[in-house]
């Protein structure tokens, strides 16, 4: 039972050194916190004295501590023995759902994403035995490092004093508010709820107690999803999901689109709507209605100027990057702007002849600028319009050339959950940039995947002496097709090193190509622990960087 007083600076089991109290709710406290054993940021959470439910957290978090699905929060300690009752669990950085969307909607396939990997984590809480039974957007975070993390499972449920017969019916509904929420940015939830189950977006719309369907709230979502989320929450005669397991089922089913690799580019403002002919508005039933925006007279829209044509860009195979199984370009598709003719020129003698060589030029930039656009897949096709008529013509400034810039030091990462420090990796990190393709800096063997769960991954930081601009990366190491990312970032923590791209290792070398403008004064190359084999020892070569001082 917690009697004594918890105020920042407090040091629990002789380890935990309380630093920021992040939040109190129902006799409980959160905290940032430091393991001063294993030099790592973790969450704790305390209690008042007097709090009723201690001993039911404490077994609920170490019941937690077993779960092994890295898209669940890990527990590494729990304790009610002594004079303060504590719980000990991992520190997730990175943006929650509801911060994404309090800037807009997630596009349909990105929700359908998010939420695929929710319900998969939930189905393998509820395999273990626990669930949630509180979730709200706040519960589910797309962290710095590019993964998906769910919060609270078993101690959420017993810090709000909430129980159910029905675990998995309450937590597919759970995700179904959230799918929902995801998609309208509207929280579908009864305003009378408790404060574990509430969310500060706006109120979803009803009528007669029901919820819209997410396809009457927000336009662009598919028949297929909206009646996933309708079967969660049960609006609707259609068969309802009972499980996480049947929601991650369907929404296997459905088209999925990756997130971004690093937290706050969740979610974009929708683009500006393009010109129309008019038409007239067909009669469609209310419950099919989809979201509509508002449009001011045609007398108070502010003018669009007229965009001209511009030769397609085509994405160069280097600033391609994979997440998952899926690539992305750091290029955007062509405009339909992009895609006009010029005025044809006056015909003259051989003015036939000019005539089919400009439709043949024609010709090829429309087969260059689809082929443009079928290998990126931005959002918004508009973005990248050329300017209009009229318009000054000038060429683009020119660009710094990228050149090889020159390390000044090197140093040893690694970020451990259980155990020691592997002591390997700090015998040669200066091997990554001594010009010569061996020695390598390694790890030890690990005879179990993932590093054994000792470790959430290794790398070699490279310190740059001052901020510089890095356009790409190039990495020669002897390993072949585990992850490994580039990150990049002011300092030299691990929570200040941003996943700016990743690739999977190809023996002899390959380049990782961050996005435009990427600047940091140190650049990690980084070996994560999901994806890595049985029997694996991470190994690095030389490792070059390009691009301009400053």
């Amino acid at each position: 039972m917690s009697t004594s007083v918890i105020e920042p600076g407090t040091k629990l089991a002789g380890r935990y050194r309380l630093e920021e109290r992040i939040s109190d709710s129902g006799g409980s406290s959160l905290w940032k916190a430091i393991d001063e054993i294993l030099a790592r940021a973790v969450a704790v959470r305390t209690f008042e004295p007097g709090f009723p439910r201690v001993a039911e957290v404490v077994t609920s978090a170490r019941a937690a501590s077993r779960l092994t699905d890295p898209r669940l929060t890990q527990v590494f300690d729990a304790d009610d023995s002594g004079e303060s009752a504590y719980v000990v669990s991992e520190w997730v950085v990175g943006e929650t759902l509801e911060q994404m969307l309090a800037k807009a909607p997630l596009e349909p396939g990105r929700a359908a994403t998010l939420l695929y990997e929710a319900s998969e984590a939930m189905t393998a809480a509820h395999a273990a035995g626990l669930a949630h039974l509180c979730l709200t957007p706040r519960d589910l975070v797309w962290t710095t490092g590019g993964t998906v993390k769910l919060l609270g499972i078993a101690t959420d449920a017993v810090l709000g004093d909430r129980y159910s017969d029905d675990p998995a019916g309450e937590d597919v509904r759970g995700l179904g508010r959230m799918l929902y929420a995801a998609l309208t940015a509207h929280w579908p939830g009864a305003p009378d709820e408790p404060e574990s189950r509430r969310s500060d977006l706006p109120a979803a719309p009803e009528t007669g107690g029901v919820f819209h369907a997410p396809r009457q709230v927000q336009a662009g979502i598919s028949h297929a999803i909206d009646a996933i989320v309708c079967r969660c929450l049960g609006i609707g005669d259609q068969e309802p999901l009972t499980t996480p397991a049947d929601l991650a089922k369907a929404l296997r089913g459905v088209p999925r689109t990756p997130l971004p690799l690093f937290a706050g580019l969740g979610s974009a403002p929708p683009p500006a709507p393009r010109p129309a002919p008019p038409t007239r508005p067909a009669a469609r039933p209310a419950a099919d209605s989809q979201a509509t925006q508002q449009q001011p007279p045609a007398s108070q829209r502010p003018h669009r100027r007229e965009r001209a044509p511009q030769p397609a860009r085509q994405p160069h195979p280097e600033q391609q990057y994979q997440h998952g199984n899926i690539q992305q370009a750091h290029t955007s598709p062509p405009s339909s702007a992009g895609l006009a003719t010029h005025a044809a020129p006056r015909r003259g003698p051989g003015g036939n002849r000019g005539l089919l060589l400009g439709v043949a030029a024609a010709a090829v930039t429309v087969i260059v600028g689809l082929s443009a656009w079928a290998l990126t897949g931005d959002d918004d096709p508009g973005d990248n319009d050329p300017p209009g008529p009229g318009a000054s013509q000038s060429p683009p400034p020119a660009q710094p050339s990228a050149t090889q810039l020159k390390p000044v030091g090197a140093v040893a990462m690694e970020e451990i959950t259980q155990g020691s420090h592997d002591s390997q990796i700090n015998k040669n990190p200066q091997a990554v940039m001594d010009g010569k393709p061996k020695p390598y800096w390694e790890t030890q063997t690990y005879t179990s995947g993932e590093f054994g769960r000792y470790s959430k991954g290794f790398g070699v930081t490279l310190d740059m002496g001052k901020s510089v601009t890095v356009s790409s990366v190039k990495i020669n190491t002897p390993v072949s097709d585990v992850p490994i990312q580039l990150r990049v970032g002011a300092s030299r923590t691990l929570d200040a090193l941003k996943t700016v791209g990743e690739e999977r290792a190809r023996p002899g070398g390959f380049t990782i190509s961050p996005p435009k403008g990427t600047t940091g004064q140190y650049v990690l190359i980084w070996f994560p622990s999901k994806g890595v084999p049985p029997g694996f020892k991470a190994k690095l070569g030389e490792v070059t960087v390009y691009g301009s001082p400053g």
